[in-house]
């Protein structure tokens, strides 16, 4: 009772064309002044008596008229009645209170605007001003106060209709920026939604509609972490509430290309790439978070498809590769084969080697898209790794003309799949070596920091730019020195190798300034008690 109460003078308050509260105001003030002057001692003369009638008449009118259905004359003519009351109640030889005046006035500025001062100033002077003048006499203070009283009353009526239109005009505005941006936001193709810091929606446009009717076929109770038919990056796993978007952006989180897949027919499943960015008071205390939802449905279907057919052909060229290797090895054991074909069925040979480990990296590259990056761990000497490594590579350093120089322990011991280590630093060594001009040097170094394993591998050669840096780990991208210089390789390698790294738990960073050489860094988990290392400083080799 109280809550509708509260709701409906709330509602009388905000209704500018409802005069019932506004009434009730002013015929409060009326007895008041009335009241106290009975209380003074003064005698009521007859315009003030006959005001004091008509006060609860005019409230009972006011009470009773259904003002949503009545025309504007007669709440104007209601208002105009109030400032006649005042004027009756001036007609006392003594004078009395015309200050009541000014709540009609403001009433019909706020109302009418302009139009409603106007009539504040022609009811005032017809109604308060002449009457309180031939019936009390014009001398001095009478004459001011009639005056004064007029002045006030048309000044506050053209104030309050001034500060109205302002505000009018700013909401106006405020509601066309915020028609003409839900505008905006409804012909963006990404799916758009800002929730409160307590995680409930506020608003979102009209693509994230599409996107919620598959995610949420009986409803959604616009509350972030509702669960529905989400899925993981597998398309088989429902996301659960702490994995949720909306969930982690109430938490603070700020994200980028979080997969997602909404729906549970395959046949109109939408895959999502969701980002989040956080929004904060001034005091840093969370007030919301904007969520983006990118359809890249697409692109994952279209990547499958190139998954599998990468994956068909490696499979399929591996088999005449092997041939042929075979093959070619059977002929070079003849010991009757003329020197000149010796040579050239070492080229074949090299050339084979060469595609094989290309199919190799495709077939392995395959396996990562699809997440069959298998790990056999177990307890590893990887200082011995990055020794043989090393000495793989001596020969290409040698024939590069490039200096070498390392610094591994005698022994490290760390929980890994040596398979996949051995492949990680032979990349690493690889790519070095190949983009490194004659007469430059490449370092290796292994250590322990803040148990982790720390492989650095920095060479001097003609290093990664800017814009190239943040595509360096992508699959079959290539610099555009590499593309220049026409430097062998396809791109797989640093693709390959940071999957190994990130299936180990571990990081990849690169450090690279065009011209000055690049340092790569791999940081993995220990996982088992770091043991005194003794540094084994291999002397610079120069060849």
């Amino acid at each position: 009772m109280r809550a509708r109460l509260k709701e409906e003078l709330r509602r009388l308050w905000l209704e500018p064309r409802d005069p019932r509260l506004l009434q009730l105001g002013f015929s409060l003030l009326f007895l008041l002044d009335m009241g106290l002057r009975v209380a003074g001692g003064t005698e009521l003369r007859t315009g003030p008596l006959v005001g004091l009638l008509l006060v609860p008449v005019a409230w009972v009118v006011a009470l009773v008229v259904p003002w949503q259905r009545t025309p504007d004359w007669c709440r104007m003519g209601l208002l105009v009645i109030d400032i006649g009351l005042v004027g009756l109640g001036r007609l006392d030889p003594l004078g009395g209170s015309a200050l009541l005046v000014v709540i009609p006035a403001l009433w019909l500025g706020y109302v009418y605007g302009v139009r409603g001062a106007v009539i504040t100033g022609v009811a005032t002077v017809a109604l308060v001003m002449v009457p309180g003048l031939l019936y009390i006499g014009t001398n001095g203070i009478n004459l001011s106060r009639a005056v004064i009283t007029t002045v006030i009353s048309v000044v506050a009526s053209l104030a309050i209709a001034n500060v109205v239109q302002r505000v009018r005009g700013s909401q106006e505005m405020i509601e066309l920026q915020r028609r003409v941006g839900s505008a905006i936001l409804d012909t963006v193709d990404v799916g758009l939604i800002l929730l409160d810091s307590n995680g409930r929606y506020l608003t979102m446009n009209r693509r994230h509609h599409d996107f919620m009717r598959l995610a949420f076929p009986d409803g959604h109770r616009g509350v972030a972490g509702q669960l529905g038919e989400v899925y993981h990056e597998d398309g088989e796993t429902l996301v659960q509430q702490e994995d949720m978007p909306t969930y982690r952006a109430t938490q603070g989180e700020e994200f980028d290309d979080q997969l997602i897949w909404v729906g549970s027919d395959p046949l109109t499943r939408r895959a999502l790439s969701v980002s989040s960015r956080v929004v904060r008071e001034d005091s840093g205390r969370l007030a919301g978070a904007a969520l983006a939802y990118k359809d890249v449905t697409d692109f994952m279907r279209a990547l499958e498809v190139k998954e599998e057919f990468v994956a068909s052909v490696s499979h399929e060229l591996r088999t005449p590769l092997t041939s042929i290797h075979g093959f070619t090895s059977l002929i070079l054991e003849r010991d009757d084969l003329p020197d000149e074909v010796v040579h050239q069925l070492g080229v074949v040979v090299r050339n084979v080697d060469r595609l094989d480990h290309l199919v190799a990296d495709l077939l392995q590259t395959a396996q990562v898209e699809r997440g069959l990056v298998h790990l056999v761990r177990e307890r590893t000497d990887i200082a011995a790794l990055v020794r043989q490594s090393i000495e793989a590579a001596r020969p290409a350093i040698e024939r590069a003309e490039l200096t070498l120089t390392s610094s591994v322990p005698d022994r490290l011991v760390a929980m890994v799949d040596p398979q996949r280590f051995s492949q990680v630093v032979d990349n690493l060594l690889s790519n070095a070596v190949k983009y490194t001009p004659a007469g430059g040097r490449v370092e290796v170094d292994l250590s322990v920091t803040h148990e982790r394993v720390e492989l650095v591998v920095r060479d001097t050669g003609i290093g990664i730019s800017m814009r190239d840096r943040n595509h360096v780990f992508s699959r079959f991208f290539r610099t555009r020195h590499a593309a220049q210089r026409s430097i062998q390789g396809i791109g797989l390698g640093l693709s390959i190798t940071k999957a190994i790294v990130d299936s180990h738990g571990g990081r990849i960073e690169v450090e690279s300034e065009e011209g000055h050489g690049s340092t790569f860094r791999v940081r993995l988990p220990l996982d088992v008690p770091a043991t005194p290392l003794r540094r084994d400083h291999e002397p610079v080799v120069t060849v």
